[in-house]
């Protein structure tokens, strides 16, 4: 597991520093978040015959019509997420996938929430999450779109699917001063948002186009 853990070849830390430069040039300003993704194996959460791909900026598939997102978007996200505050206490993930994005998320704020519709997907990430002693994770397998009332209100919430529009529910379990980023939109007309609850509302910014897959109801 050691091996697998710290990459050979395409996989190693020399390929993971090339993607790091990539992503200081593509304007990621926060060395913390640069480095908790520099020392996050990104190559294990994904099949093996994709492994040697891991370190392009690139999404990439992991199954179930669902993809891991490209190292920049990742980044970006996160950065827009904490970029307002110092540590987040709570945030809810709202698409598990393969539990890349809650890893680095993991390792910046103290308790992540994450839900995922999708079982079988959930079940490998948090193996993956265990494996990297990544333990301040809790799951829900479960419909997106309600978000996870048990634990709201939340500090940040981040979306890795794009829905039409911005799902009530969610923007019910902000926390006032919390932030939300989401894409919204279809197909190739989607836009990366930040949500900031204030007292009297909701503030939207709009900031890029992204492409992500589309936000689904149900369970499977």
């Amino acid at each position: 597991m050691i091996q697998s853990l710290q990459g050979i070849g395409m996989t190693s830390s020399r390929t993971r520093e090339r993607m790091i430069n990539r992503l200081m040039e593509q304007g990621i300003r926060s060395n913390k978040i640069l480095d908790v993704i520099r020392n996050t194996p990104r190559h294990i959460f994904m099949d093996e015959a994709l492994a040697s791909r891991a370190y392009e900026d690139t999404a990439l598939p992991i199954g179930y019509n669902q993809t891991i997102s490209q190292p920049y978007i990742v980044a970006k996200m996160t950065e827009l997420l904490l970029a307002s505050s110092g540590r987040l206490e709570k945030v809810l993930e709202i698409g598990t996938g393969c539990g890349y994005q809650t890893a680095i998320l993991a390792q910046l704020v103290n308790h992540v929430y994450s839900v995922e519709r999708i079982a079988p997907l959930q079940k490998k990430a948090k193996d993956r999450l265990w494996d990297l002693k990544l333990k301040n994770v809790s799951y829900l397998h479960s419909d997106g779109g309600w978000g996870w009332q048990d634990h709201a209100p939340y500090d940040g919430i981040l979306v890795a699917a794009a829905p039409p529009e911005i799902p009530e529910m969610l923007l019910q379990q902000m926390a006032v001063g919390g932030v939300m980023v989401i894409p919204i939109g279809k197909g190739s007309s989607q836009q990366l948002q930040r949500v900031t609850r204030t007292e009297g509302g909701y503030e939207v910014e709009r900031l890029e186009p992204v492409v992500f897959v589309p936000f689904l109801s149900g369970r499977k």
